[in-house]
């Protein structure tokens, strides 16, 4: 071995003085060859000779040359821990991706971090994993877009804090691909399920209670009778959002959603259309909008305000055009505009996702 290991070096040496990309690539994969072929009878100490070559390979040679490193790798429990752990942090996804995916040689806290530091590429790599933790769903759940959300929530071996559940299962109020998706995991708690059946459409209802396996169907089904004996009781049909909601999802698909139309909205005393507005913006339900827009508290209707991003002229017509007895005096929006100032969007969407899981509003 120590033959090979001045061999290794020599060679790495020449390549890196050399300066020619093709002669570092190929030293690279001549490395990995010879690994791959030794790696599984290899002492520790000789895996670090290895580990300390290409992790000066990869640092000079073109992202091409790196995936391929990363996809050769990725399967191997046995490979170089420094080196994955360049991988892994490697911006380019072509790079990461495999690694991210695949490797074991990855810890829990590893992922933490780069689910927390790195794009939605790298968190949609890391959401396929076997046996994803808690910690590391966790940060996916609270920073992935749709897309990652849904492949999260179709890896059957992926482990769910209550925390995470509950804040997963608030997101698919506005999308019923993830109803689907989540109704369907066996290990989603019954509670959980409970509230998912209460936010889904009656067509997604109804392709759950269908395509449910048994252990499933029972569960729903009696779910389903619950929840439409509730609504029997309780009187009074729901409002029918569902025009404005139209309206808010085709202007924002158009990027038109932005002040100017709330403050149109606001100053026509289109209230719906506010609430609408401001739930697409927020991925919220609209009757909770509705609920802020309608109660007494002005406060608390800078939370969803922040949480879009809007400016103060947009949220100041919002709070004068409330549907109120008593229009909003010239005081409280003074220090409506000293709190809006003040409330940053880090605490505002927090605030916002706490009302949503818990599916309540402050008092």
């Amino acid at each position: 071995m120590r033959k090979l290991e001045h061999s290794i070096i020599a060679e790495l040496e020449d390549a890196v003085k050399s300066g020619s990309s093709e002669r570092r690539v190929d030293t690279l994969r001549q490395v990995t060859n010879l690994f791959l072929n030794d790696g599984d009878r290899l002492s520790e100490d000789q895996i670090k000779v290895f580990d300390d070559v290409l992790c000066v390979l990869i640092s000079r040679v073109e992202s091409r040359a790196r995936a391929e490193l990363s996809h050769r790798l990725a399967p191997i429990d046995y490979a170089p821990f420094e080196v994955i752990q360049h991988l892994a942090r490697d911006n380019e996804i072509e790079v990461a991706g495999a690694v991210l995916a695949n490797s074991s040689r990855l810890r829990t806290s590893d992922l933490v971090e780069i689910a927390t530091t790195r794009g939605q590429d790298h968190l949609l790599a890391i959401s396929g994993r076997t046996n994803l933790p808690e910690a590391v769903t966790d940060v996916i759940v609270d920073r992935g877009e749709r897309k990652v959300i849904r492949k999260l929530a179709n890896n059957a071996s992926a482990h769910f804090s209550e925390t995470g559940y509950s804040t997963i299962v608030a997101r698919a109020e506005a999308d019923d691909e993830l109803v689907e998706i989540l109704g369907l995991r066996i290990d989603l708690p019954i509670k959980f399920l409970r509230d998912l059946l209460r936010r889904a459409t009656d067509a997604v209802r109804a392709r759950l209670a269908a395509i449910a396996p048994p252990e499933l169907q029972q569960e729903i089904s009696r779910i389903l009778k619950t929840i439409a004996s509730a609504a029997g009781d309780a009187g009074s049909p729901q409002r029918n959002f569902s025009r404005a909601e139209a309206l808010a999802k085709l202007l924002k698909q158009h990027n038109e959603l932005d002040d100017a139309a709330i403050i149109k909205f606001a100053g026509a005393g289109k209230i719906e259309e506010v609430a609408a507005s401001l739930a697409v913006l927020n991925n919220a339900a609209t009757d909770m909008m509705m609920r802020l827009l309608e109660g007494p508290r002005s406060d608390l209707i800078l939370i969803p305000c922040k949480s879009a991003g809007l400016n103060w002229l947009a949220v100041e017509t919002i709070l004068s055009h409330r549907p109120l007895q008593q229009p909003i005096s010239e005081q409280t929006l003074k220090l409506a505009w000293k709190d809006y100032g003040k409330l940053s969007t880090e605490t505002a969407q927090r605030t916002l996702r706490f009302w949503q899981v818990h599916n309540k509003i402050e008092k």
